[in-house]
Formats: structure tokens, C-alpha cells, sequence
């Protein structure tokens, strides 16, 4: 999701520091390959990831040189991101083309970059060609329309200022409006991502197009010692929208865009239950980072805009239950599934009825 940019004034000396949350061809028609073109052989065999920061592992640390803010690149791609934790045998590499506050636009063919790098959905039509690509796993959408950042953003200044109405009267009113026209955008990506693999030369029986949805990193259920700027500056009523309604519609807009391409979905709407931020006195126990600052980027001018870029992002443990439930989802069949706790505590992958 795209950077939260709040702006936590009662942070003593931190004024104006953003917190930044980086959290086609319509149809489900095959996109035939080029005549006599074949996916390559004697190639290592990977899992390709691409979207944006609740899939490039935003929170997780361990990020990949050259995208931790070096020269301008802020995707921060994480060794610790799900993609790498898939446990998938027959499998040589897991490869992340994904970055924090990608939009749409980015992730599919076109001429956006983000954070200096150019179209994800480019780089993967060169990539098909040199390795053999068994699966794409895609996080996008909650940085178009759903304007996650801004929306969560007006949640936490209504926070700081008791003045103000809950911010879930008024984004509540237009959210499945935004929710309606991200569809459309999430679907051309997918297809831009079916049309490069077919230009290099793969059928859609050659490889998994799968589109996960987003968990919600929040929930009412936080302590209420926790519900400052110590964990989670939200009112009780937003939290509960975001995770009652905001959430869930997004989920059933990216079900949408998932059918509409034939695409697999795989829904972590319900991922963190029980594992939000702040709903332990162990912050070992959760999934998600809390309110976070890395307070050594606050030094540098270039670094300070990005020091809360990590807040509200699955952690380590977090991405590992979810690359857990998407590797077993890759393993299975059916075209949708969703990550639910089981008896051991884990996420598992659990096919949806009819699917």
C-alpha cells in the first residue's frame, strides 16, 4: 500500500515527518502465444512477485541493496517477503519485481515509474524469456482509487484532533464508488501480465496468475493502553470500519478483478485476525508492525519523509504465515482460497466452497 503520510504532530520535535504506507484486456479469455514460441527450457524454474508493499515485504527489514532509499529507491524489497517463503519444491529462485506505493499504473505496461523503477509488467516480459516462470503472485490496487495512504491518513488526524468527525462517516460514503473504479485497473494489470507471458511464448496452462487481496493490519480489538502514539493512534469507531467494511469491500472489488481475468485469488482479509498490531501486550506475538520510526533516517533530509515508512506493514513473522498460505495455495487446485488461522496457530490456505 502506498506510504501513510501523516503528519504526528505530538511526536516532540518530529514536525512534518510523513508517514508514508506503501500498503488488460478485460475477460478471462487465453491470451495465445506467438506461433511456435515456447516458455524456455533448461532454465531455473521461479515464483515472480509484483506489486506493491504488502508483497515487495514493507516492514519486514532485510531489504535488498539498492532499495533502501539509495538513489532515490524506496520499494524496499525485503529478503523476508512472502515470495521467499513459499516452502514450494521444484522451485530454483523466488524473484520480487515488487515495490512499496506502486499503483496500477506501475505494475502493469505503461510508461510510471515508482521510486526511479520502471513498469514491473516490462520487466517481466524480459525475465519469462531468460527463466521459466511457474507462478506470478500480484498485490495491487489499495494505492488507486481506495487511496489506502490519504484514507488512513484522515483516520489518524481525527485521532489527534477530537474535533473532528470519525473518518469513517465520511469515507465510508464513497467507498465502494472508489472501490468500483479501482476494478477496471487491477484487471488491465493482469492482462498486461497475461500478454507479456504470452509474448514469451507461455499458454495460460503453462504457469499460476494469482491476486491476493490485503489484511488488515488494525483492528478494534487493540489494547486500549496501545491506542496512542505508543501502538495505534485510531478512534475505536474507524477501526472498526477499517476492518469491517473498508477492508472487506476492497477484497470483494479484487474477487472481481480476479474473475474478470481468470486469474486465482487468494484472500487475506482475515489473515491477521487476533495477530494486529497492538492486540498484544507482546509485540512478538503479532503480525503487523506498530507506529515505528526509524529515527536514524530522521538525520538525513532525504531519509526523514520515509523514517515511518514501515508502520502498519506486516512483520517478519507476518510475511512467513503468509508465504506459508500461499505456497499451499500454489500446491492445490482451485480458483480461490483464503488464509484462516488453523489449530496450530498457523495460517493455512482454505479453498473457498466452489471454487
Amino acid at each position: 500500500m502506498r506510504k501513510w503520510r501523516w503528519h504526528l504532530m505530538a511526536l516532540a520535535g518530529l514536525l512534518a515527518v510523513a508517514l508514508i504506507t506503501v500498503f488488460v484486456v478485460g475477460g478471462d479469455q487465453q491470451q495465445p502465444p506467438e506461433p511456435g514460441l515456447r516458455p524456455p527450457e533448461n532454465v531455473p524454474r521461479v515464483l515472480v512477485a509484483m506489486g506493491d508493499s504488502t508483497i515487495s515485504g514493507e516492514g519486514a527489514g532485510d531489504y535488498e541493496p539498492g532499495t533502501n532509499g539509495e538513489n532515490g529507491d524506496w520499494c524496499h524489497r525485503s529478503r523476508n517477503a512472502s515470495i521467499h517463503k513459499t516452502g514450494m519444491p521444484d522451485v530454483a529462485a523466488t524473484i520480487s519485481l515488487a515495490c512499496s506505493g506502486a499503483s496500477s499504473a506501475q505494475v502493469g505496461l505503461g510508461e510510471a515509474k515508482q521510486y526511479t523503477e520502471p513498469s514491473q509488467a516490462g520487466r517481466l516480459a524480459v525475465l519469462a524469456r531468460q527463466q521459466r516462470v511457474v507462478a506470478v503472485v500480484v498485490a495491487v490496487g489499495a494505492n488507486d482509487d481506495p487511496s489506502f495512504a490519504n484514507s488512513l491518513n484522515s483516520c489518524v488526524e481525527a485521532w489527534f484532533d477530537t474535533g473532528k468527525p470519525a473518518c469513517s462517516l465520511s469515507l465510508g460514503q464513497g467507498w465502494q464508488r472508489r472501490i468500483d473504479a479501482m476494478v477496471p485497473k487491477v484487471t488491465k494489470v493482469l492482462g498486461d501480465i497475461k500478454k507479456v507471458m504470452a509474448g514469451a511464448g507461455y499458454q495460460d496452462s503453462d504457469y499460476q496468475l494469482v491476486l491476493q487481496s490485503y489484511a488488515s493490519p488494525i483492528s478494534p480489538d487493540v489494547l486500549h493502553s496501545l491506542q496512542d502514539l505508543s501502538g495505534c493512534p485510531f478512534r475505536t469507531e474507524d477501526l472498526e470500519w477499517v476492518r469491517n467494511t473498508a477492508v472487506p469491500t476492497l477484497t470483494t472489488g479484487l474477487r472481481k478483478a480476479a474473475q474478470d481475468s481468470g486469474a486465482r485469488f487468494l484472500d487475506l482479509s482475515r489473515a491477521g485476525n487476533g495477530r494486529e498490531a497492538c492486540s498484544s501486550t507482546d509485540p512478538n506475538r503479532e503480525w503487523f508492525r506498530r507506529l515505528a520510526v526509524q529515527w536514524t533516517d530522521l538525520r538525513a533530509q532525504e531519509r526523514a519523509t520515509h523514517a515511518l515508512q514501515e508502520s502498519f506493514h506486516p512483520n517478519a513473522a507476518g510475511y512467513e504465515q503468509i508465504g506459508r498460505c500461499l505456497g499451499e495455495f500454489l500446491a492445490i487446485g482451485g480458483r480461490s482460497a483464503s488464509c484462516l488461522a488453523g489449530p496450530d496457530g498457523n495460517l493455512h490456505a482454505a479453498p473457498t466452497v466452489g471454487s
